[in-house]
């Protein structure tokens, strides 16, 4: 990965590496959840898969291989959908990433009183301070958490802000699919 710090930790190259392969798939794209698993396992336990999804030198031994699931639903709100999910054991963590609006903090004090969801969705849209932004956010099973965002308007990889904090409910709600 060619964008990917060597030094920074497996997860924090993982969540680099899928905010990376968003990023080269565009703007407005529906919500992608991917499994990490150990890379070394995979190779020990799925040569063939490891061949195939091109995991580079069999001497490293630590690092984490995100892959891809299947389409993340768009007909149902996105805590119900993670609330489904329960992940086998040879998943060691999954991330999910996703494109919002987002506005300043400032802007909370201009917010109507009462708007439910939709009218909601529509006012933050419509604000001259709102920022189109792609989070990705990834979780292991003992609670490790690390995201990425990437606003829009700034659409570079050096651009790319990272922290276990950024995005602390959808971190919880990863964390939750791996509960017993």
């Amino acid at each position: 990965m060619s964008n990917t710090p060597m030094a920074a930790s497996p997860l924090t190259r993982a969540v680099l590496e899928i905010d990376e392969y968003a990023s080269g798939l565009g703007w407005d794209r529906p919500a992608r959840l991917f499994a990490l698993v150990d890379t070394a396992r995979l190779r020990a336990e799925q040569p063939s898969l490891a061949d195939r999804l091109g995991l580079g030198d069999p001497q490293e031994t630590s690092g984490l291989t995100p892959i891809e699931q299947d389409e993340v639903p768009t007909n149902k709100q996105l805590d119900e959908f993670l609330a489904t999910i329960a992940w086998p054991d040879a998943v060691a963590g999954c991330a999910l990433t996703l494109e919002r609006l987002m506005l300043p903090p400032a802007a909370e004090a201009q917010l109507p009183e009462g708007l439910d969801g939709a009218r909601l969705a529509a006012w933050v849209a419509e604000h001259p301070e709102r920022q189109e932004v792609r989070m990705t956010v990834a979780v292991l099973r003992d609670g490790t958490r690390e995201s990425a965002l990437r606003l829009r308007e700034k659409d570079s990889p050096t651009e790319v802000l990272t922290g276990p904090d950024l995005v602390p409910g959808l971190a919880e709600a990863l964390t939750a699919t791996f509960a017993e």
